[in-house]
């Protein structure tokens, strides 16, 4: 009886704890900021969506833009998208402009001052569209050497099973761009080397959790069906074949199934669509009642998304948080230390408060 009522008090408590969560205003009138990496706990590059990148200081709250910017196609949901540190490298992906159409592009650099220096173009997707959706595009890194990022199905359906573009699909590369010996498809002369997996709509957040082992994406579906999956090598997620999500026009669903066992299924579905962008795995130890969790930003419905696993990686719970901000939150990012900052679509950048 006693170990049923502290665990009642334990959850009521953390409960309690998430409904009161609040943020601290850190910065402002930065645009759309897509994405945020942690130079040290102090500092922070943002990448905007317009093309620019700046250096934050959180203790000064000063802001430093960067020289030597790659220009970058910004139409539409084109424009400058995440962006990571790694091994002294800043990581990029954006839109190039190739004969008036954005194609995701993954480049990194060093950070000299205030300035980029020894950019290296590592590979320009094979993904272009007459369209200007779709683009993904997030990056992560495993504990192996290897660098995944992800990149919408660029408003084509079928795009998503064709295994000769990279739309559609998450790639794996090494740090120095070159293609592991080892990924799915590396001796398939029908497909691109780079992929890792593919059959996805618009995947807007992707991340690798150490302590699991495990890589996470989140998508956007049409109207409904937007999916947080497991990612595993070589495995095909459906679209447009299958979807619990509906076309925009009509109350059918989009694909001919809703599951089919030659496909692999979201382990999470958002019915009506949240929009999500961004992922993490909290890992630390400032939000205590956070740890473990999965944590996504939510354009339409303006929530910061918590999702809880259980042992065996399967949801239990969801919760939505900081409904009350009503922003559109773009990117989530833990810091060194680990305090959790997020970005939203009116230029604000917020520290959630413990």
């Amino acid at each position: 009886m006693r170990v049923v009522f502290l665990f009642l008090f334990a959850s009521i408590f953390s409960i309690l704890a998430i409904s009161s969560t609040k943020v601290t205003k850190i910065s402002s009138n930065l645009g759309v900021v897509w994405g945020m990496t942690f130079l040290d706990e102090n500092n922070m590059l943002i990448s905007q969506k317009k093309g620019k990148i700046s250096l934050l200081d959180l203790k000064s709250k000063t802001i430093t833009n960067i020289k030597n910017v790659p220009k970058v196609f910004n139409k539409g949901q084109a424009g400058l998208f995440d962006i990571q540190n790694k091994n002294a490298w800043i990581y990029l992906t954006y839109a190039k402009n190739i004969n008036g159409k954005g194609s995701t592009t993954l480049a990194r650099a060093k950070l000299d001052k205030d300035s980029l220096v020894n950019f290296q173009e590592l590979l320009v997707s094979k993904s272009l569209s007459n369209t200007t959706a779709h683009f993904g595009s997030r990056i992560t890194f495993d504990e192996s050497g290897h660098l995944f990022f992800s990149i919408g199905d660029r408003g084509v359906r079928e795009n998503g099973q064709d295994l000769k573009t990279h739309a559609g699909s998450i790639l794996r590369l090494n740090l120095d761009g070159t293609v592991p010996k080892d990924n799915p498809f590396v001796n398939n002369f029908k497909a691109l080397n780079e992929i890792y997996s593919y059959g996805h709509r618009n995947p807007q957040g992707i991340f690798y959790d150490k302590q699991s082992k495990k890589l996470y994406a989140i998508e956007h579906g049409p109207r409904g069906g937007d999916e947080i999956n497991l990612i595993e090598k070589g495995s095909n997620y459906g679209w447009a074949i299958v979807s619990k999500g509906k076309e925009y026009w009509n109350t059918d669903y989009v694909g001919k199934y809703r599951s089919n066992k030659k496909y692999t299924d979201a382990i999470k579905v958002y019915t009506p669509s949240i929009a999500p962008s961004s992922l993490i795995v909290y890992s630390g130890k400032k939000y205590k009642s956070l740890k473990g969790n999965l944590l996504s930003g939510a354009l339409k419905l303006r929530h910061l998304n918590r999702i809880i696993l259980n042992t065996k990686g399967e949801v239990i719970k969801e919760d939505r948080l900081l409904e009350d901000l009503n922003e559109r939150i773009r990117n989530i990012s833990e810091s060194p230390n680990g305090e959790i900052y997020i970005s939203t679509d009116s230029g604000n950048i917020y520290l959630l408060n413990r």
